[in-house]
């Protein structure tokens, strides 16, 4: 045994002294050689050590090289794909006989990493070895209770010292550079917790980067771990904090929290400048729980805050069918978005008709093709709830809406809305499936105050009065042309209680003069009504109204025509008549008096106004007495009341109520 034990000695004694001669015997050059060898036959790339080497086996493997570069690319724009001032590697060699990896550094000193995508899109990280190499089938998680034959892994001086990453993309002229990378990783063993933490600079602002993973051992093992992460940088801050499962598939539970002090900011520093206008898009805050397993991802419990704007919600995404599938739900307090439109342009007035000026070009419908396929690529079903929404002038307020998307159809909800007094539900449905796109719509009002409405919508001031309105369209086709040509459907507006402003009809069928007074006049002129309505049906893209009616004591006033939507015409006559009745809402309509019809007619952009005269000598059934009518209803006319002059002072010219008549209703010509 004695003897045994002393072979046994010897044996050793010989091994140690020759681990530790045997750098010496060997050539310096031999290890370069064989180094580049190994690595030109895995990558087909040089590699070239220009700088000192060493290696020795006792007491620990140890490598250290200085002056490293490894060839790029055929065709790169750097010669070298990587440099490295310093490499240096010391593991120990006792711990690997018993399944142990000890690494006492692993230092990393001034790389210099060149990533590039070449014209044909050809990434120089793709090395010509394993171009042919096939994909390696999906490993799978090992069994409850099997282990690796790794029993454990001690890592002592981790670094990466002044490290620099360029990315190049040839094809678009994309250039990124990360400078002043510093990292470092400590983990005494599994069973101790694993910190990583450092930092980089980039587009001239620092990043800093903290990992933490309490349990390194579980998560080797398929099991999860309280995992922590920490991204800082004066633009953006992000923390993670929860779990993490390396099971098949992985499997990530936890909270977030995001902050970005201006989004605008953010977004010049990652080199794209928001030129949106408006003065929105500063402060961002989110929170939440995020869970994540394979194709499933969902995000609960969310608090978010944009500028003033503040809500919760919740959102699921599953991409594991056939199409990916969003459920998502947004709660919020109020919507302003005047911040983040642009100023509004002052309004410029039409050139009056006759007065010279050159008029606005017609507008028309666009032939470009309307692109639904973005329907067909998921599934959704999305619900919104609003305190009140502000645009511009426009004040809504408590609105709900819910939006369904399956298999390339829409359905889109307005079961909630809270507009001037009034509510209001819709429903609008875009099939994508067909040759063309269909659409569906329908729409109802109840109690709206049309005033202020059409104040804050149009600025426009000369109608009010609380009213309800529905509609009901259909349509299909693939520009925006073909679907207003193709509008289908009908119709209902009704108001009551309410009031045209800027005229007095009752005072025109009176005396015509009298009807449009200066805005000077002490008392302001307007039409009172109790009830103004009609119906209108919508053919192929024709509106066509025949029973528009303004009841109002002692005279009535109907409408009739068309509007060829398609064409952008309108034809429309518009009959006001004085009746021997003081009812207003709900009166009859057919009482005899005396009308005086005007003729709406042309393009939507330029309309003329006129008398129909051929309509009073039908209604009168005489010419004679016609043009007797048109004497009194026109001042200065032969035969006209003339209206007294105060004493003293020369009769005032008559005015072109037609003119005023104009005004009402927006930019035209009278005849």
């Amino acid at each position: 045994m004695r003897k045994l034990l002393i072979g046994v000695a010897v044996v050793l004694v010989l091994v140690v002294a020759a681990a530790i001669a045997l750098p010496f015997f060997i050539p310096v050059e031999t290890y370069k050689a064989k180094i580049a060898d190994s690595v030109k036959s895995a990558t087909g790339r040089d590699l070239k050590i220009d700088g000192k080497i060493s290696f020795s086996l006792l007491p620990s493997l140890a490598l250290e090289a200085n002056n490293l570069a490894f060839a790029n690319a055929p065709g790169a724009s750097a010669k070298d794909m990587v440099t490295l001032g310093k490499l240096e590697v010391r593991l120990k060699l006792l711990p690997l006989l018993s399944g142990e990896i000890a690494v006492d550094s692993f230092v990393l000193v001034d790389p210099v990493i060149q990533l590039e995508v070449d014209k044909q899109g050809r990434p120089n990280w793709v090395f010509a070895s394993g171009q042919s190499t096939p994909a390696a089938a999906p490993s799978r998680a090992p069994a409850s209770g099997a282990g690796s034959s790794l029993q454990q892994v001690r890592l002592g001086d981790i670094r990466l010292a002044n490290g620099k990453v360029v990315y190049i993309d040839q094809r678009t002229g994309q250039k990124q550079e990360l400078n002043q990378i510093e990292m470092r990783v400590s983990l005494p063993s599994l069973d101790d917790p694993l910190a990583a933490d450092g930092s980089l600079t980039w587009n001239a602002k620092k990043v800093t980067l903290a990992l933490a993973v309490a349990k390194p051992r579980g998560l080797m093992e398929g099991k999860d771990s309280p995992v922590e992460l920490k991204l800082g940088s004066d633009p953006i801050k992000f923390d993670y904090k929860g779990s993490v499962a390396t099971t098949t598939p992985a499997r990530v539970e936890g909270t977030i929290d995001l902050a970005i002090p201006s989004i605008r900011q953010l977004a010049e520093w990652n080199g794209h400048p928001i030129q949106m206008a408006g003065t929105g898009l500063g402060p961002l805050s989110i929170t939440g729980k995020v869970a994540m397993e394979g194709p499933r991802f969902s995000f609960t419990d969310a608090a978010l805050a944009l500028d003033a704007i503040k809500g919760k919600g919740a959102i699921a995404v599953d991409t594991g069918g056939a199409k990916p599938s969003v459920k998502a739900e947004l709660a919020l307090d109020k919507l302003d978005l005047n911040p983040y439109l642009p100023p509004e342009a002052p309004a410029k007035a039409a050139p009056a008709s006759g007065q010279g000026g050159q008029a606005a070009k017609p507008s028309d419908w666009s032939d470009d093709p309307i692109d639904v396929s973005g329907l067909k690529l998921a599934n959704a079903d999305l619900q919104l709830a609003v305190g009140g929404i502000q645009v511009r002038k426009i004040t809504i307020g408590k609105s709900a809406l819910k939006v369904q998307l399956k298999d390339g159809k829409l359905g889109a909800d307005l079961t909630e809305l809270a507009l001037y007094d009034g509510t209001g539900q819709g429903r609008l449905a875009v099939d994508s499936n067909g040759a063309a796109p269909a659409i569906e719509s329908t729409f109802t009002l109840a109690k709206l105050q049309v005033g202020p409405l059409l104040r804050d919508t149009m600025e426009f001031e000369r109608l009010s009065g609380a009213g309800n309105l529905d509609f009901a369209v259909t349509s299909r086709g693939r520009s925006q042309r073909e679907l207003v040509g193709g509008l289908n459907g009908k119709g209902s507006i009704n108001f009551t209680n309410g009031a045209i402003k800027g005229i007095n009809l009752g005072a025109m069928l009176r005396n015509i003069e009298s009807a449009f007074l200066s805005s000077s006049a002490s008392t302001p002129q307007q039409t009172d009504f109790s009830e103004l309505s009609g119906t209108y049906t919508i053919a192929n893209g024709i509106l066509r109204n025949n029973d528009l009616q303004m009841l109002s004591p002692l005279f009535r006033v109907e409408g009739a025509g068309t509007v060829d939507l398609p064409k952008r015409t309108v034809n429309y006559k518009i009959t006001p008549k004085v009746v021997a009745s003081a009812q207003g809402q709900g009166g009859q309509t057919g009482l005899a008096g005396v009308a005086v019809p005007i003729i709406v007619e042309g393009s939507w952009d330029s309309l003329s106004y006129k008398p129909d005269l051929a309509g009073m000598v039908k209604q009168l059934g005489d010419p004679s007495k016609a043009l007797d009518s048109l004497k009194q209803l026109v001042p200065g006319a032969a035969g006209a009341a003339a209206q007294p002059a105060p004493s003293g002072q020369a009769p005032a010219p008559a005015s072109n109520p037609l003119n005023t008549l104009k005004g009402l209703f927006g930019t035209g010509k009278s005849n």
